[in-house]
């Protein structure tokens, strides 16, 4: 029965050519611009730890001056030196990670490479753990590594290649400026999307070329870049003791207890800090999830957020105009559709052969929908944004496309179906 439904409603495409192009193309139009923009939301709201983000949280305290104070307002988003090691070395958390970012000079051994520049990511050991970081060559460091102040880095692939042709270069040196560390591990293809665990340096960056301990760091005075607050007059010599947030500070809790457990903890540690002097704002404390840090973030662009609903806008106005379209299309078949009723078509056979008619229609432009799509985010990455190169269409959405335009083309038929099935035959056959 399908066949013959489809067989007829190419016959009646053949007819009404350019009638039938035109609905093709405002569907094609109206799941091209909405697919876009979606696709872009959705690469940019995406969980970028799937399975482990509910587990993974952001302590912040507020350590500041009685200078700008508001009551109930947000603490800082990093930590002080001494508040991050204290967290740090409690182990209150199934694991905790301090970090900052940095900028070191790479000086090859290879004659025929010039020294450069690279970002890079100053880091405790769980951080390679915590964040489910693949390893292609070797391990990350431990945490005596972390205590010792080893001279050891973690690379990545990218890199690897680079300067070694992509072998195994674990136990090979790299040398930093003036100093020469060990790698012990080199990177898989790694880039969170968003750049979560240190969003001042971009929420859609790239991930750092090279990994190391942030002792190891701050005793070899390596560059240091990102974000700083500091207050009281300071600035930021000697951060090991000034009044500056400046690290950030995250921790795996792996149930809702531990998590109500380390909060409370939190409050805890800020009242005793504020009996010792360091902390002199009432105790203020936070405790967000990843996805809930994301969004206090404000992460996705509001302009992306804003052109996502004027795209499904333009995608309603393309449906009420291909429903006006159908509509003129099925009445003017009238004479048809009586006949076949009086000669013992049914209702319902009239109906769902509209219908298909409706879902080939959907589909076409389903399909010139995907095309306008892959245009779209091809502009999308030529545009200078962060996160303009993460744009792409992925098979999810792939089939989110077939089906929104499926839905899209039967729902917008489904009136002017009904409305040619409720032709008297008898009225039409006298006409005739």
């Amino acid at each position: 029965m399908f066949t013959y439904h489809l067989e007829l409603a190419l016959r009646s495409f053949k007819r009404n050519k350019a009638l039938t192009a035109l609905m093709v193309l405002a569907i094609a139009l109206g799941i091209g611009a909405s697919m876009t923009t979606l696709t872009v939301l959705h690469v940019l709201s995406g969980d970028p730890l799937p399975g482990k983000s509910q587990t993974l949280f952001v302590p912040q305290l507020d350590p500041q001056n009685m200078e700008n104070y508001r009551a109930e307002g947000e603490p800082p988003d990093q930590v002080t030196w001494i508040d991050g090691m204290n967290l740090l070395r409690s182990k209150r958390a199934d694991h905790q990670v301090l970090m900052t970012a940095g900028t070191v000079a790479v000086q090859p051994s290879q004659s025929n490479l010039d020294p450069f520049y690279l970002d890079a990511r100053y880091t405790t050991a769980d951080f390679f753990g915590m964040f489910d970081v693949p390893l292609l060559f070797g391990h990350g460091w431990s945490a005596i590594d972390d205590d010792n102040k080893a001279r050891v880095a973690v690379i990545t692939r990218s890199l690897n290649d680079k300067l070694f042709g992509g072998k195994d270069s674990t136990g090979q040196m790299l040398q930093l400026g003036d100093s020469g560390l060990r790698i012990v591990g080199v990177l898989d293809r790694w880039r969170p999307n968003p750049h979560f665990y240190d969003l001042a340096t971009g929420s859609y960056a790239e991930s750092e070329d090279v990994f190391v301990p942030l002792t190891t760091a701050r005793d070899l005075k390596l560059g240091r870049n990102g974000s700083m607050d500091c207050w009281g007059g300071h600035t930021e010599d000697h951060l090991e003791t000034a009044p500056c947030t400046w690290l950030q500070l995250w921790v795996q809790l792996d149930s809702s207890d531990k998590a109500a457990t380390y909060k409370q903890y939190l409050k805890h540690y800020s009242q005793e800090q504020m009996t010792l002097g360091r902390f002199v704002r009432p105790s203020n404390v936070r405790l967000r999830d990843l996805m809930g840090w994301l969004d206090y973030q404000s992460v996705v662009p509001s302009d992306v957020q804003l052109q996502t609903w004027l795209a499904f806008g333009f995608l309603l106005v393309c449906l009420v105009n291909t429903v006006g379209l159908m509509l003129a299309k099925f009445m003017r078949r009238a004479g048809e559709l009586g006949v076949r009723r009086a000669l013992g078509a049914s209702k319902r056979s009239l109906f769902a052969q509209l219908l298909v008619e409706s879902a080939v229609i959907g589909l076409s432009g389903g399909i010139g929908g995907l095309v306008l799509a892959f245009f779209g985010l091809w502009e999308v990455r030529q545009r200078p944004s962060s996160y303009a190169t993460l744009a792409h269409l992925d098979m999810s959405m792939l089939l989110t496309t077939f089906l929104l335009a499926l839905g899209a083309s039967i729902v917008a038929g489904l009136l002017p179906a009904w409305r040619a099935c409720q032709i008297t035959p008898a009225l039409q056959l006298k006409s005739n």
